[in-house]
């Protein structure tokens, strides 16, 4: 029963599978965009780790197949809604990966898991986010559609060709926009700590996180935390996936260990890779 229910939950609108899950036991990742992002841009990732892990995709509302629908403003409701169409995996061990927005949305759902009996959450990888306990609204949301089409282009993880097709772009900005104010608005509890051990990763030039506020992630876990820092900016990961995905996939390595009480995690504290 467990195993059609996957099966149908895949076809919804929420999860997407790239690539054809072993269902042996192995661990599930789980992985939430960026703002503005669809399930497409961890096709990549999902790949490189297609041989470690099953990889899930979060797919929110407004883009892609699910273009016909609002896209949603508050990033507490996104993480209740992600949560509910995640409940067929609730009986297996799972890690949650988010990158940007998709770490704060990763961590609120995280919460949520762990708030549930029967919870099989192993772990959570953050990256290029500063902690949920430090607010950074800069007014993004309320910039008109040529001011976001600018912070686009300074953040330089959008396809070129995109940028230069005005009919694609306008049904880009309006949930762009709407991710920029869930997550602008968005401030987590400082009191609110997830029990499973947190990877956190950022670009080096990153200098859309601020040093001191990615390094707070440490403080929202109960278990251990590691920091690891990768050349490159805001969307180091798209130049990088080979590199990512063997860090991930060391890091679900670890996390599976812990879980089952082999091998503690390392201490925590920063690397560099």
């Amino acid at each position: 029963m467990k195993s059609m229910r996957r099966h149908d939950a895949v076809r919804s609108s929420w999860i997407r599978q790239f690539h054809e899950p072993r269902d042996d036991g192995r661990l599930t990742v789980i992985c939430f965009p960026h703002a503005g992002g669809s399930a497409s841009a961890y096709f990549s990732l999902s790949e490189a780790l297609s041989a470690t892990a099953d990889v899930l995709i979060v797919q929110y509302p407004g883009r892609q197949d699910r273009l016909d629908e609002p896209p949603l403003e508050d990033l507490l409701e996104m993480a209740d809604r992600a949560t509910e169409a995640l409940e067929p995996w609730r009986d297996r061990p799972v890690a949650l990966f988010g990158h940007s927005m998709g770490s704060a949305l990763a961590y609120e759902v995280a919460l949520r898991m762990e708030r549930r009996p029967g919870s099989d959450l192993s772990g959570l990888i953050v990256s290029g986010r500063a902690a949920p306990s430090v607010r950074q609204d800069r007014g993004l949301h309320r910039l008109d559609d040529e001011g976001i089409t600018k912070r686009m282009v300074e953040l330089a993880g959008t396809p070129p060709a995109l940028l230069a097709d005005k009919e694609l772009l306008a049904t880009v900005i309006p949930p762009l926009r709407a991710d920029f104010k869930a997550v602008e608005t968005y401030q987590g509890l400082p009191g609110d700590k997830v029990g499973c051990p947190i990877s956190g990763y950022c670009g080096e030039q990153d200098t859309d996180v601020p040093r001191d506020g990615f390094l707070k992630w440490r403080e929202h876990t109960t278990a251990q935390c590691t920091t690891r820092f990768f050349d490159g900016g805001h969307f180091y990961l798209q130049s990088q996936v080979p590199e990512v995905a063997r860090t991930i996939s060391r890091d679900l390595a670890a996390f599976s260990l812990a879980y089952r009480g082999e091998e503690p995690l390392s201490a925590a504290g920063r690397r560099s890779v």
